[in-house]
């Protein structure tokens, strides 16, 4: 299932943690997407290393719950979501996320950016 709108992209990212489909999950990003996966670390830059990072993470079954609260428009094809989320197990963990998705082509939308943890 491809996301047709913005809030689409973090309903399907929490769909797919939670089935543990990484294929799905990765396919969510433009190729050249940064995710700020570690407050504090460098971000993850391109697919190949998204991948990686979320492989790491899906090995612990996590369970999320996403909820957009805000979501600001730039025109058609680009938008920012404010992302409230709560992961609830293997353990409790939440965070307020920012996030930019882009219209592709196709019309669906991807990650460009997301930052799990930015207004955390």
């Amino acid at each position: 299932m491809a996301a047709r709108s913005p809030e689409d992209v973090d309903r399907l990212f929490g769909e797919y943690v939670n089935a543990g489909n990484l294929d799905a999950l990765v396919g969510l990003y433009e190729p050249g997407a940064a995710l700020a996966f570690v407050p504090g670390a460098a971000p993850l830059v391109g697919t190949a290393a998204i991948r990686e990072g979320l492989a790491g993470f899906l090995a612990a079954k996590p369970r999320l719950e996403m909820h957009v609260v805000k979501v600001i428009r730039a025109g058609d094809d680009l938008a920012v979501l404010y992302n409230d989320w709560r992961q609830i197990a293997p353990e409790p963990l939440a965070g307020k996320a920012l996030e930019v998705v882009r219209r592709q082509a196709d019309g669906t939308w991807r990650f460009v950016v997301d930052d799990p943890f930015a207004r955390s």
